[in-house]
């Protein structure tokens, strides 16, 4: 790499918030490429930009001060680069397919870093996009979307045609080798904060994401490792692993770890800005605020060797585990997880069948999932943990050692005597099944499940049992304790 930075004003950026600096923060990244690489320097200002182009061997530095601005295509003269075409965009939605129209992008660099600590801030991007191009519907939304009105769902989903000229991505790589994501802020990132598809060797560490749906998306991607992040996300989710069919072929996402990161749902902007704020109640999907770590819901390919550890969860809904299109989720360790203020199910582990791919997608699998030590707090009592397979193909090999659940409490009696469906083609979240008969932890269709150290408390009567089995088997009980408190 060139030893001397090449800083974005020597190439004409002016920094002051109004004039467009697309065409020289372009330009200073090909002038580094072009030399062998290097690093670009972006300093203190209101850099105001569309479509950022990355190139192998370079890294772009955001200085302290430095606050790199998403252009408003309504507003400022020009737009991003168009979604680059993509014959495989059937089974995942037009943010998922689709790279280019990004406020950064790289497509098959190699040896590329963005580092702070300097802030993104993405007030141009746009949020939504078209969904998938998928005929069938059985599980193309979640259950809780039902009652949304034509008009509700046109703004969540829009044309095609609507997305003309608009970014939706922050930061968006598609086979790239050897990146590194550290140190910077970024601040209402639209769709995707981070979209890595197809990528080997990613290291994000330390960023800081308050964003008005996904934080960080990371799709048939190996070898990453996600660390010392905070991410807010009260719409959406907020470390989420996908195996989507973006590429046109079935590719696994493995060998990822996720460590030390907290994440949560609190009011956009409120975590950057330290108030934490606890109005919003719903995501759009109908359900409380989101915030987690989830593997899915694209899951055409396999989900291998994950392990999330030493993470913290604040008012949000729990982990996440769905295989629905086909993949197998297998060997994944969770070890170390604080929850508070829970707003759904503190762990979902669910297999099913919504084949949201080509003709002959079969059930997928999970097995071999160990979590240890976790401790969650003021759960919300309508959803117990939930192991969730389907008939004929349970989960299986899953072990749950010193765990403490804590339920708000309070549940109806009704709902002990409910029989909720299989629902194999319904979208996976802990509320598809509506409230559960257990208030504790409720697993069906398992074959191999092991409860060592369990303890289940309520801060309140509920007259549910605190666990139920259904379709069983091999089940081994170890140190099982429930609470109620008076």
């Amino acid at each position: 790499m060139s030893r001397a930075p090449l800083d974005v004003r020597a190439f004409g950026a002016k920094g002051d918030g109004a004039a467009l600096d697309t065409d020289a923060i372009n330009a200073a990244i090909q002038a580094a490429h072009a030399a062998g690489g290097g690093e670009v320097v972006v300093p203190a200002g209101r850099w105001l930009s569309f479509s950022i182009r990355l190139l192998s061997d370079v890294v772009l530095r955001l200085d302290e001060g430095c606050v790199l601005e998403a252009a408003e295509p309504t507003r400022h003269p020009g737009a991003y680069d168009p979604p680059e075409p993509n014959p495989f965009d059937l089974y995942q939605d037009f943010g998922h397919s689709h790279w280019r129209n990004s406020l950064i992008w790289g497509d098959g660099v190699e040896d590329v870093a963005i580092v702070g600590p300097g802030m993104i801030d993405g007030v141009g991007l746009t949020r939504e996009g078209p969904g998938s191009r998928w005929t069938h519907q059985a599980g193309e939304f979640p259950v809780s979307m039902a009652g949304l009105s034509a008009e509700e769902m046109a703004i969540l989903v829009p044309d095609l045609e609507a997305m003309a000229g608009h970014g939706n991505k922050a930061i968006a790589l598609k086979n790239a080798r050897r990146v590194r994501l550290e140190g910077f802020t970024i601040w209402r990132g639209g769709h995707f904060a981070v979209l890595a598809t197809g990528c080997d060797h990613l290291m994000i560490r330390g960023l800081r994401i308050d964003t008005n749906r996904d934080g960080l998306d990371i799709d048939c991607c190996r070898d990453v490792t996600i660390a010392d992040c905070r991410v807010n996300t009260p719409n959406d989710d907020a470390i989420v692993l996908k195996s989507s069919l973006a590429l046109g072929e079935v590719r696994s996402t493995e060998r990822v770890e996720i460590t030390r990161c907290h994440v949560s749902g609190f009011d956009l902007g409120t975590m950057l800005d330290g108030t934490e704020g606890r109005t919003q109640q719903l995501a759009p999907d109908q359900d409380r605020v989101t915030g987690r770590i989830k593997l899915g819901t694209e899951s055409n390919g396999d989900f291998r060797h994950i392990a999330i550890r030493d993470c913290v969860f604040t008012r949000s809904r729990g982990l996440a585990l769905e295989t629905v299109d086909g993949g197998t989720i297998e060997d994944v360790t969770i070890r170390d997880i604080v929850m508070d203020e829970v707003t759904t199910a503190p762990l979902f582990l669910r297999l099913g069948d919504r084949a949201r791919g080509p003709a002959g997608t079969r059930r997928g699998a999970m097995r071999r999932i160990g979590v240890r030590n976790l401790a969650a707090h003021n759960i919300l009592p309508d959803y117990a943990a939930t192991i969730a397979g389907l008939e004929g193909d349970p989960i299986e090999d899953v072990a749950l050692t010193d765990i403490r659940l804590v339920y708000a409490g309070g549940g109806e009696a009704a709902w002990a005597r409910r029989l909720p469906e299989d629902m194999a083609q319904a979208y996976p979240e802990p509320s598809m099944f509506g409230p559960t008969p257990a208030h504790g932890l409720w697993a069906r269709h398992v074959d191999g499940l092991v409860l060592d150290n369990v303890r289940i408390e309520t801060l309140r009567p509920d007259p549910r049992p605190p666990i139920l089995l259904q379709s069983a088997r091999r089940v081994t009980l170890d140190g099982l304790d429930a609470v109620e408190e008076a």
